[in-house]
């Protein structure tokens, strides 16, 4: 059974919607199916985040457009194995 792409897009503040919007945009390029969004500080706790850490099966990829979306910290996000992949415009 096939996976399905799934998307974490985040901004620290509401005056950021811009950059959330391009996220979101180019995670739908990439043909995620489902995308996870929020506005919250890279402090803050991040419910999205969580939703998506229970929302993966094995098989499934989670994406991001930049590695800094990410927790900075491996509490939250376990031992993700994390590769990164470039793409040309």
């Amino acid at each position: 059974m096939a996976g399905v792409l799934v998307a974490y897009a985040r901004v620290s503040t509401c005056d950021q919607q811009a950059g959330l919007d391009a996220q979101i945009r180019d995670l739908k390029a990439a043909g995620c199916e489902e995308i996870f969004a929020e506005q919250v500080s890279a402090v803050a706790q991040r419910d999205r985040l969580k939703e998506v850490l229970r929302f993966v099966r094995r098989g499934d990829t989670a994406i991001v457009t930049r590695p800094d979306r990410l927790p900075r910290s491996r509490t939250l996000c376990g031992s993700w194995t994390i590769s990164t992949a470039v793409a040309s415009a």
